[in-house]
């Protein structure tokens, strides 16, 4: 626990401290504050429908989006992220808490962020620089369109939406009078966000928004859904509990795959919000940092009854576009959304739902990538296809299946292209008399091992060949196996082979294996060169 926390508060940087310095104006401070208070506001109905995709009472969604939004806050890579219990997690949950129980979900919670906290210590999240801009495209467009598809079922009549195991599914429509007043408060509150900042930006106008909406329904007594409608909030402190578990090889078995997919899941989530947030605020690094104080969240919540959490980009971008920079608006948010499950219920479940729905609108605005629809034809069809492809599976099956579609289907379409660029020109050698050179260009890696092979003309060329691999590199075991086939060859016939101007690394790698001899008088310029001829079999370890 001592090195874990070492390489948590290493990874911190003093400046995520700043809200407590002197310039930390009572300005900024209102607009923090009323910042969270938006964002808590959001977040009580995602918290309940979440719950109820995966099974569990409303509260212990809610204690998940306390809980985690508070530690994540505190302690994240990134000031300005807003984290809590998501969908994303949600369907995976579904399926375990059918078959065995809640209290097996917490358990799995707690595993779920002891994985976290391991990957955070091993700084695995700076993998998460080798997802490409293609792939983030396809990501927050996809993650608009779930955000807009999400808010669907607010215009459905209250209680008859039930969960499926998959999401939130059946219910009737809201039609006639109903449904145009759902539309047009939706709508009043979409142009109050709008033309807020115009007027005046003293209060953030999403929060602007849903207190003028909140106002004229509550004033009028229109009969509209709100969010008492979804369930009751109403509830007190979470308390501590051990989940009631056999602590047996069995109970691993159970809970240990889905805690690996959805540690997975939520970290590749959070870690794309940092990136997202990053770009907007300006600020970089903190992977490290989001996967520990992630994983530390998860585990506390699975001891306090919480169904587990991770980044929220949909609230995450409320919090940034209404003026949140610093942790004081994260906190904010978990505490007012503590203060709501208190005391703050019986108002708070007077709020009407277009008014939300509103606000996550004008997300699904902010998020999605419009530039991207134009550039389609701009970019190479490769990268065009990726954007497409990750955005159709993040609506199809998720965000995480579909990053990871994105990433695989990049490096492979990476990989083919430079597999394409091996090349080779022929020439006589001017320092060995009848010698043939042969000048390499491109990676030799796996993917173009095969197009190496078949650049030599084994039968045709003269006694002496030289392989010169000035412009290329040898990257794995496929190219020197590919060097092992083609040495092999010259040698069955007769003929001598010498390799030259393999770069200190290539060489490294070759000499590592255990296949290839040095002669320095040959390569003074690198002094790397190797004369297959000088022994049998080198190449093959013979």
């Amino acid at each position: 626990m001592r090195a874990t926390l070492a390489a948590f508060t290493k990874n911190m940087d003093v400046t995520d401290l700043r809200w407590m310095d002197e310039g930390f104006t009572f300005g900024r401070l209102r607009i923090e504050l009323l910042s969270g208070l938006t964002v808590a506001l959001a977040l009580v109905p995602e918290a309940v429908a979440f719950a109820f995709v995966a099974g569990v009472n409303p509260l212990v969604g809610l204690y998940a989006a306390f809980i985690v939004g508070l530690i994540t806050a505190l302690f994240g890579g990134r000031p300005g992220m807003i984290s809590g219990a998501t969908g994303a997690l949600a369907v995976v949950m579904v399926a375990l808490v059918a078959q065995h129980g809640v209290e097996y979900l917490f358990a799995t919670v707690v595993l779920m962020g002891l994985l976290q906290i391991f990957a955070g210590v091993m700084q695995w999240g700076k993998f998460i620089r080798l997802v490409p801009h293609p792939v983030m495209l396809g990501f927050v467009n996809g993650l608009a369109i779930v955000i807009f598809l999400a808010q669907m079922t607010q215009f459905k009549v209250p209680g008859s939406v039930v969960s499926n195991g998959h999401g939130m599914t059946g219910g009737e429509w809201l039609s006639g009078g109903p449904l145009y007043m759902m539309l047009g408060l939706v709508m009043a509150t979409m142009a109050i966000i709008w033309v807020m900042p115009r007027i005046t930006k003293f209060i953030p106008a999403p929060l602007a928004g849903i207190g003028i909406v909140a106002a004229v329904v509550i004033g009028f007594g229109m009969d509209v859904p709100r969010v008492g409608d979804l369930a009751s909030i109403s509830g007190g402190l979470p308390t501590w509990h051990i989940p009631m578990v056999p602590l047996n090889w069995a109970t691993i078995e159970i809970i240990l795959p889905y805690a690996v997919i959805l540690a997975a899941i939520g970290l590749i989530e959070s870690l794309l919000t940092l990136n997202l947030v990053g770009d907007m605020t300006g600020k970089r690094g903190g992977a490290s940092q989001e996967c520990i104080a992630q994983g530390v969240s998860n585990t506390v919540t699975g001891f306090f009854g919480g169904m587990g959490g991770c980044a929220m980009i949909g609230q995450s971008m409320i919090n940034v576009k209404s003026g949140g920079r610093t942790r004081v608006a994260g906190i904010a948010a978990a505490v007012f959304l503590l203060l709501f499950i208190l005391v703050g219920s019986s108002v708070i479940e007077l709020i009407p739902l277009a008014a939300l729905v509103g606000v996550m609108f004008m997300v699904v605005i902010g998020t999605f990538a419009w530039n991207s629809l134009t550039i389609l034809r701009k970019v190479p069809k490769m990268d065009a296809f990726v954007i497409l492809l990750v955005t159709v599976v993040t609506v199809m099956e998720d965000l995480a299946v579909a990053v990871v579609v994105g990433v695989i289907v990049s490096a492979l379409a990476y990989a083919w292209n430079n597999a394409r660029r091996i090349n080779s020109t022929t020439r006589e050698s001017a320092t060995e008399k009848g010698a043939k050179v042969y000048e390499i260009n491109g990676p030799l890696f796996f993917g173009s091992s095969d197009g190496f092979t078949e650049l030599f003309e084994v039968e045709t060329d003269p006694d002496t060949v030289i392989v010169d691999f000035k412009d290329s590199r040898v990257v794995d075991q496929s190219a020197l196996q590919a060097i092992e086939a083609i040495a092999g060859k010259y040698e069955a016939v007769g003929k001598r082979i010498q390799l030259r101007h393999l770069s200190r690394d290539c060489h490294q790698l070759l000499t590592t294996a255990g296949h290839l001899m040095v002669d320095s008088d040959d390569d003074p310029d690198y002094e790397i060169a190797v004369d297959y001829s000088v022994r049998t079999g080198i190449l093959g370890g013979h």
